[in-house]
């Protein structure tokens, strides 16, 4: 390839504004990049953290001794976090003396879903960025491209000819702006999907908990009227 039509070439004797818009590309595609990764661990870590907290929860112990050694951790998220949160609010609605059980499984399962909506948000947080690259990323690049041809076209009014040595510049100039839009889009969308659909698969995990706490509380509330 001639050195004068290599990509630097091109990319270095480019207009000011597609070097612009090549850069805001590239920094879309690391910034997608970084969202990706960071994502992927921490979708990885929250289903494996509640597999391990579901083994505990069904192992047939105490609530209340599983409770004390949830609460003393510093990293409760999800599931543990979920089941902090009902079980503080269970004693609580316990020790101020409430009779009515149906106030009581209300109380829980509000808290429950407050904490559920929030662990759910730190799931979701930096997803939208991802929906935005890939959204936009082509349009920022079709910006490019048109930018190229339109100054291939004016070359060609300069030179007042149509050779192919006066038109490829501005054409590859144009080309590349397509590719690094389509470079930047393509993972994120990807990603987007593939994220989306697993912090879905977490909410519904946490929901299914949540309901079944509430099934344990109501249980215990209707034993203990019974005893008593």
């Amino acid at each position: 390839m001639n050195a004068d039509m290599s990509f630097t070439h091109l990319i270095l004797q480019a207009s000011l504004l597609a070097q612009l818009v090549l850069l805001a590309l590239v920094l879309a595609s690391i910034f997608s990049w970084a969202v990706i990764l960071k994502k992927r661990k921490l979708l990885a870590e929250a289903n494996l953290e509640a597999d391990q907290f579901e083994d505990r929860f069904w192992s047939g112990g105490n609530l209340s001794d599983l409770y004390e050694q949830q609460r003393r951790a510093t990293n409760n998220r999800g599931l543990a976090a979920i089941f902090v949160a009902g079980y503080e609010e269970y004693t609580r609605q316990q020790t101020g003396g409430h009779a009515d059980n149906d106030d009581v499984i209300a109380a829980v399962q509000r808290q429950m879903r407050v904490t559920q909506v929030r662990e759910v948000e730190a799931l979701e947080e930096g997803v939208a960025l991802l929906a935005t690259i890939g959204s936009t990323s082509p349009y920022v690049g079709l910006f490019g491209t048109v930018w190229g041809i339109m100054n291939a076209f004016i070359a060609i009014g300069n030179q007042n000819q149509a050779s192919l040595a006066t038109v490829a510049p501005g054409i590859a100039e144009a080309l590349i702006a397509t590719a690094m839009g389509l470079f930047a889009a393509i993972p994120a969308v990807i990603a987007y999907n593939f994220f989306t659909r697993g912090v879905e698969k977490m909410e519904s995990r946490f929901h299914t908990f949540a309901e079944e706490m509430i099934g344990i509380v109501d249980r215990g509330l209707r034993h203990g009227a019974a005893k008593s």
